[in-house]
């Protein structure tokens, strides 16, 4: 079984994988720790190294798919190859750094891998405003992401919503985080965990798992 987190910058993802990976038992899939070797080009020249740098994820994340599909263990998977194309890559394309033949093209390539896997059992949506976002971001106190605009975390809140909603043809569940803290709370965690059971085992219904 595959199960997928969704979510922007600071939603809680990796939290959240961690979580339900020591609870279920599940193995858990990080993004690649290794660096794009296109990277340090990108940021000299973004609009010359864009195609290369998203093409080199697009391979990282269909073979991380594949070996999760060749897997006979459940895998949650902290960001999945669908949102690095329809949140992540898109936006790259609409700020002019990929030209109409090359995000043409990425697509067309994207669409044929899709031909020989299929999507996760379940994506978990871990949807959240932006001051959420942005109070998740202050916390962790990574350096890179200080320097985070406004706009671009609600350009990507825009985005995550088309792409759940009218782009992802895969069966999702919404797990609106802003109220939450599953990390410190148990009860909130525990809000969490019956709601997956419902969806995932059928122990009860939504509904009940919700009051």
């Amino acid at each position: 079984m595959h199960i997928a987190i969704a979510g922007n910058i600071g939603s809680g993802k990796t939290t959240l994988t961690t979580m339900l990976a020591r609870h279920y038992g599940w193995e858990p899939q990080f993004e690649p720790v290794d660096v794009n070797p296109y990277l340090d080009d990108y940021y000299k020249d973004i609009a010359r190294w864009s195609f290369n740098l998203e093409i080199y994820f697009l391979k990282q994340r269909f073979r991380d798919l594949i070996d999760i599909s060749n897997s006979d263990k459940t895998v949650i998977q902290d960001r999945s190859i669908f949102e690095g194309v329809y949140v992540f890559t898109a936006n790259n394309y609409d700020m002019g750094n990929l030209s109409d033949r090359d995000y043409e093209t990425y697509m067309g390539l994207f669409e044929s891998m899709m031909t020989a896997v299929r999507y996760p059992d379940l994506m978990i949506y871990l949807r959240a405003s932006v001051p959420h976002l942005v109070g998740n971001i202050q916390k962790r106190g990574r350096d890179y992401e200080q320097t985070m605009k406004i706009d671009y975390l609600e350009n990507l809140n825009r985005r995550y919503e088309d792409f759940i909603y009218n782009q992802y043809k895969g069966d999702v569940l919404t797990i609106d985080v802003d109220q939450l803290d599953f990390l410190h709370r148990p009860k909130d965690f525990s809000y969490i965990l019956d709601r997956i059971d419902a969806r995932l085992f059928g122990l009860f219904s939504e509904t009940q798992s919700s009051l």
